[in-house]
């Protein structure tokens, strides 16, 4: 059996669609079985909240009196990139605050940058902006010191070039005899303590492995809001090695999404410091996953022990981009609190909120009963194992060879 958008779309609008989360969905399958959940259910929803570095927001502060064609700015401190119009900005989330002592004391605290931005941003705080200009014929205005709030811009948009990826490493230190300071967070010596950073069984590319249903125009939920797919993410590598259920075995597919800030909340878009390596952004995404067919059933019911993630050693392998792992382990491992390495039973510990994730499912599961969001098929899907489209890291730099004189 088979259904499509429109037969979906037509029982959300008449409150008649059978929405589960993808946590339900594992108890409708092993209770009911793929066929019955197939036909049964039409919407499962997923979720994940943690720190997605590659983000950031696109802002218009709109024209001064006389105008001005801003070349340099800072916002509550942060540096924006302005290399775009005359007062249309960029913040990057990880950029941080101009006076930040970075690592010179180290380890950094990092308290403030960009991901911090946003979020004040969206809550409505009282921010400095200061801006200068070289000045221009049309442009004559060369300096700007004042305040803003989000009301006060005429746009603000959250466009993530990266996020929710599709699985992810688990990060130890093998090597080191001191603490390292990492995206991963702390990793103490001696592998005794492990990070990871996926939402597993409620991750939304992990309920849709071969991104049947997920592309460019696919409708989310993004930081409180709607938002879109609007391409695939930076990194997007669908041929990453997978299971026998299709299950990646580490990172691969990513989105890029983009949605309107002034309908955001804080309590799904906050600001993160990582100590001794600097700022970020963690965003909430869910996605409504279309249960089509029984096959689309199937992958929605994956749970943390079909997910597996490589233990990757961040003192040695990682910064030298070496291809090694520590081996696999299952999201219900990682979730239990300990995981066995090499016969040594290490603790874990996560940087994604499964509570938040699940809060997320939740509420756009609501949405949806409540008739208020309705699926919309994409334009086209994120790009497939079969399409030659993997991940390449930096080639080394060629060394010049001179010829001796």
């Amino acid at each position: 059996m088979t259904k499509s958008y429109e037969e979906i779309n037509e029982r959300i609008k008449k409150g008649k669609a059978v929405v589960v989360t993808a946590e339900e969905m594992i108890s409708v399958v092993k209770d009911r079985g793929v066929r019955a959940a197939a036909r049964e259910v039409d919407v499962v929803t997923t979720g994940t909240f943690g720190p997605m570095c590659s983000s950031g927001a696109f802002i218009n502060v709109g024209h001064t009196r006389p105008k001005m064609k801003i070349r340099h700015a800072t916002i509550g401190g942060v540096p924006v990139f302005g290399g775009l119009a005359a007062v249309d900005f960029y913040i990057g989330a990880t950029e941080v605050a101009e006076d930040d002592p970075l690592n010179r004391v180290f380890p950094g605290e990092f308290r403030y940058g960009g991901g911090h931005l946003i979020e004040d941003l969206i809550a409505g705080r009282r921010l400095r902006l200061v801006a200068r200009a070289y000045g221009t014929d049309c442009y004559p205005r060369r300096e700007l010191d004042t305040e803003i709030t989000i009301k006060d811009l005429n746009e603000a948009v959250l466009v993530n070039p990266r996020n929710a990826y599709q699985n992810y490493n688990v990060a130890v230190n093998a090597h080191s005899s001191r603490p390292i300071y990492t995206y991963m967070g702390v990793l103490v010596p001696n592998m005794a303590n492990a990070n990871y950073c996926s939402a597993g069984q409620l991750s939304p590319l992990l309920n849709d492995p071969h991104y049947r249903t997920i592309g460019i125009g696919t409708r989310i939920f993004l930081g409180g809001a709607v938002g879109y797919v609007y391409w695939h993410g930076t990194q997007h590598d669908p041929t990453t090695a997978r299971n026998e259920r299709g299950v990646p075995t580490g990172g691969a597919g990513t989105i890029a999404v983009v949605g309107d800030m002034k309908k955001m909340s804080t309590e799904f878009i906050r600001g993160a410091s990582l100590r001794g390596y600097g700022v970020s952004l963690a965003v909430g995404i869910g996605i409504p996953i279309p249960v089509l067919d029984m096959e689309m059933a199937r992958y929605t019911a994956v749970s943390d022990r079909d997910i597996t993630a490589p233990v990757i050693d961040y003192s040695r392998a990682y910064p030298e981009a070496r291809q090694e792992t520590l081996g696999q382990v299952s999201y219900a491992e990682l979730r239990s609190g300990r995981i066995d390495l090499k016969g040594t039973e290490v603790k874990t510990g996560s940087l994604s909120s499964y509570p938040k994730a699940k809060r997320i499912a939740e509420t756009l599961k609501g949405w949806i009963e409540a008739g208020s969001f309705a699926l919309s098929p994409p334009a086209e899907l994120l790009p497939q194992a079969d399409s030659s489209h993997a991940f390449k890291p930096m080639k080394p730099p060629r060394r010049s060879r001179r010829k001796k004189p």
